[in-house]
């Protein structure tokens, strides 16, 4: 799903990425309403496969070999999201998820799907946006930092894309892909390592900062204090992190 330059991290982490990044249906449901229409799809960054829509003739596009032998589709491409090889307008639609903060140039990259696709369905989440998860305030804030500076601003992103539509993407509380966010109601899933190397932050980060801050996390389940500090989140049905979908060029459905 992800890219980055140098040796693609995926190549490292992506083994077994299927079963903790589980394709959610609401989130799939949204992305594929804004696909609506388009017959040919390039999925830049496309991982294993989540979220591309039924009926179209996706090609996956990704420069780890790792996530593209687990993808599903038979039209596959190794390349990077910033050199796209395709002609001009050769998709109806071209969608990214959670993919361009890896790009090692976004704005390139942005343009390329605007080159080679007359619509773009890009998935992403907003540096700026508050609140944050409480991961990040109170357990690691250097996932914060490595998550703002890697991040493009959504305005950004939507200015590159000349977007029509940002759509919000409140997370379920039993939301089925393991992105960095997922968990926010379900903490103890944060103290499985397994759980953890199917995001790239946590992959990222070494294991002297990330281990004392799961200890950490780990004594406040067995205390109560994260109970106590957090009992707010404990009966809403989702909560709004700052994930939005963005879509810019051709409408759907023409």
């Amino acid at each position: 799903m992800e890219e980055q330059s140098g040796p693609p991290t995926y190549d490292r982490i992506g083994v077994g990425y299927r079963r903790i990044r589980r394709p959610d249906p609401r989130l799939h449901a949204l992305i594929g309403a804004a696909l609506r229409g388009a017959r040919t799809v390039v999925n830049v960054g496309a991982g294993a496969g989540s979220y591309e829509p039924e009926g179209a003739e996706v090609t996956a596009v990704d420069p780890s070999q790792v996530m593209l032998d687990q993808h599903p589709g038979r039209r596959k491409v190794k390349a990077s999201a910033s050199q796209l090889p395709f002609p001009d307008g050769a998709f109806d639609a071209a969608m990214a998820v959670l993919t361009v903060h890896h790009w090692p140039d976004p704005r390139q990259g942005l343009a390329e799907l605007r080159r080679v696709a007359r619509r773009q369905v890009v998935f992403t989440w907003d540096p700026a946006h508050r609140p944050q998860l409480w991961l990040m305030e109170d357990y690691l804030p250097e996932i914060r930092e490595l998550e703002e500076s890697r991040f493009t601003p959504l305005a950004e992103v939507v200015e590159a894309l000349d977007a029509y539509t940002v759509l919000p993407f409140p997370i379920p509380h039993d939301f089925t892909d393991g992105y960095q966010a997922a968990y926010w109601r379900r903490p103890e899933l944060y103290l499985d390592r397994t759980v953890r190397q199917a995001s790239s932050t946590f992959a990222t980060l070494p294991p002297e900062v990330v281990e004392p801050a799961v200890e950490r996390l780990r004594a406040d389940l067995a205390s109560g204090e994260w109970h106590r500090r957090y009992a707010d989140l404990l009966d809403r049905e989702d909560m709004d992190y700052g994930y939005r979908l963005i879509v810019a060029g051709e409408p759907a459905g023409e």
